[in-house]
């Protein structure tokens, strides 16, 4: 049973660390549930380790839609939360709401929204509907880097400032949790120590009450690049290489399939079939054979 948001709050009170971890399939939704994780959120990374986009702003709802569908199907002890995609939410709050629907229709528990003062009245309809809320500040790769690329978040007093505002301001729009991404580790602790909402770090230091990870960065799935925030637990994408060229060797010496990959008739079902199929081609033979006699006594 996937645990509730009370649960993943109640953790913070008990100081027990939260365990997040994106998810965008099947597989590796049925990963984070075997392992415990505690959040399993399909994020619009999807758009740049499954789709290839250059970014996360090209993933489209309908995309993300198919993300969630597929990790709903496959997890059973995770809290499921959905990642708003840039576009879905910023114009117009009745087709926000409409979207978020959408996710919770599908068996997600929660979405996620990028942003800092200018979602607080998108975060407090959606509450008021009932559709909890993650919010998102620091880094927020729908936005920020447009303007300043990815670069990290409150190295300057101002900066430092406007984060912790932002973060008391969501809270109180009742925001159930909140994602800090790219924060420098003196303001995402101070924010972590201050808020009742569990906070949820990525690249923003051990100080947030739980952390969260792309799946395919966690196991080096995703090799185009690596932030220095991240730990590879696995080099995947080399041992999966390794794997697909001795499959592709093996098909080309005869060694795979062997026989322990292959299925055999009965003894009896065989000897009839091969006598089928000996009487068919001497049927064949003969009937060929006529039919050159017979062009040759026309030539």
């Amino acid at each position: 049973m996937s645990p509730s948001i009370r649960d993943i709050q109640e953790k913070k009170t008990r100081s027990e660390k939260i365990a997040v971890l994106t998810a965008y399939d099947l597989t590796s939704a049925k990963i984070c549930d075997e392992a415990g994780i505690d959040i399993a959120l399909v994020g619009d990374s999807a758009g740049m380790v499954v789709m290839g986009y250059p970014n996360t702003i090209s993933v489209t709802m309908e995309e993300m839609l198919v993300f969630c569908r597929s990790v709903v199907n496959g997890s059973k002890n995770s809290l499921i939360v959905a990642d708003m995609p840039f576009g879905s939410y910023q114009f117009d709050p009745k087709l926000a709401v409409a979207n978020a629907i959408k996710f919770i229709k599908l068996g997600c528990h929660a979405v996620k929204i990028e942003g800092g003062l200018e979602v607080l009245k998108l975060i407090r309809e959606m509450t008021n509907f009932g559709i909890p809320v993650m919010g998102h500040i620091g880094l927020k790769p729908q936005t920020t880097v447009l303007w300043q690329g990815y670069k990290v978040q409150g190295k300057t007093f101002d900066s430092a400032k406007a984060l912790y505002n932002q973060a008391i301001e969501i809270e109180k729009a009742g925001a159930f949790s909140l994602v800090l991404e790219l924060v420098t580790k003196e303001v995402s602790s101070e924010i972590s120590r201050s808020l009742t909402i569990p906070t949820i770090g990525i690249g923003s230091g051990s100080g947030c009450d739980g952390q969260v990870l792309v799946y395919h960065d966690l196991l080096g799935l995703f090799d185009n690049f690596k932030p220095k925030f991240v730990k590879r637990y696995l080099e995947s994408f080399s041992l999966n290489l390794e794997a697909v060229k001795k499959y592709k060797s093996e098909i080309n010496s005869g060694i795979f399939p062997g026989e322990e990959h292959s299925f055999s008739m009965s003894t009896e079902e065989s000897i009839k079939f091969t006598n089928y199929i000996s009487t068919l081609r001497n049927y064949n033979i003969t009937n060929r054979n006529e039919k050159q006699k017979e062009q040759i006594r026309h030539a």
